[in-house]
């Protein structure tokens, strides 16, 4: 690991997608409460993203950080996309339910990306930021254009963010994606400390990222937190898979039969999800999001659940889970 930055403490963290107003219209009284409920189990990683509300996450993380001790925490946000405030009726249709009124673009360049962090530290009230992932730089979320933002990356995020790092205005800099080839591509071209790997290791779905991606991180010297390691709350009970309201074939079935194995032992499907993906070497923290406080109090107490050796030696004995997976010893 090139910057010891997340520890023991940062297994669990919490993430912004819902705070942002991606599943429903969360007041600030309400993401107040939930943060303050992270903080007060025990939680000190804090992730969010200018993109969650169009900067409406990023501001709530802000209000409820900006008083604590700065050295108690570690906080990380997004580069990658600029914004511009615009009249109501020109905002852009998005995901997120009720967003400030913001419109967006996607700029990778040296100087977008010294704007980006500018614009966090004024919108958070912070002095510095820990972490800065390089956001969505991927085909899922620029199509046909990601070899032209590639290439605008390497010449200028890449670069500004490691010199960013060594003059110590950042602590780490990485990737934070919903696909494995950024990353291989983003190590092949620099030299990131840990990636963001959002929906692609999960104990619902993790054989690609098994033989292409954590042997190269591995290999990099490379971690990776993960997001969306529920699924976007499908593995909690949602009818919505990785942000989308398609579910795969199959993964009703999959879901089904490792919950009821999972009450065979006593224990719950979150459980198992949370301690599959610390299992792997390669992660260094899991940050799942929360649309209420009692969510975090289930993720703290999922951390702290000891699971059977006998629940994962059942699950690979039925091909729930990949032989080749590492799983909690």
């Amino acid at each position: 690991m090139k910057a010891e930055i997340l520890t023991e403490k940062h297994k669990l963290g919490i993430g912004g997608v819902a705070i942002g107003t991606a599943f429903e219209n969360i007041t600030d009284e309400q993401a107040h409460e939930i943060l303050q409920a992270a903080w007060n189990s025990g939680i000190r990683y804090f992730d969010t993203s200018p993109w969650y509300g169009l900067t409406k996450s990023e501001r709530r993380f802000g209000d409820f950080l900006k008083d604590k001790n700065r050295n108690e925490f570690v906080f990380s946000t997004k580069v990658g996309r600029l914004f511009d405030e615009v009249p109501e009726p020109e905002v852009p249709p998005t995901m997120w339910k009720n967003p400030l009124p913001y419109d967006f673009r996607h700029d990778y360049t040296a100087d977008a990306i010294k704007r980006s962090i500018a614009d966090s530290l004024q919108r958070t009230g912070l002095n510095h930021i820990d972490i800065v992932y390089i956001h969505d730089l991927s085909e899922d979320q620029v199509g046909d254009r990601y070899p032209y933002f590639l290439k605008q990356a390497k010449e200028g995020a890449f670069r500004v963010l490691s010199e960013l790092r060594d003059q110590g205005i950042i602590k780490a800099w990485r990737m934070g994606v919903n696909k494995i080839e950024p990353i291989l591509d983003c190590i092949e071209s620099a030299d990131p400390d840990i990636c963001l790997s959002a929906t692609q290791y999960s104990i619902l779905e993790h054989e690609d990222a098994i033989d292409r991606l954590l042997p190269a991180v591995k290999s990099a010297g490379v971690q990776l937190v993960s997001g969306a390691g529920y699924n976007s709350g499908y593995i909690a009970g949602r009818e919505r898979y990785n942000y989308k309201n398609v579910i795969p074939k199959g993964m009703d079935e999959k879901r089904n039969r490792i919950m009821a194995i999972a009450e065979k032992y006593k224990i719950n499907i979150i459980d198992a999800a949370l301690h599959f993906v610390l299992a792997s070497d390669q992660f260094a923290s899991i940050i799942p999001g929360a649309s209420k406080p009692e969510q975090v109090q289930d993720n703290v107490e999922a951390l702290h659940t000891k699971i059977p050796v006998g629940f994962w030696q059942e699950l690979k004995a039925e091909g729930l889970v990949y032989e080749k997976a590492q799983v909690p010893k």
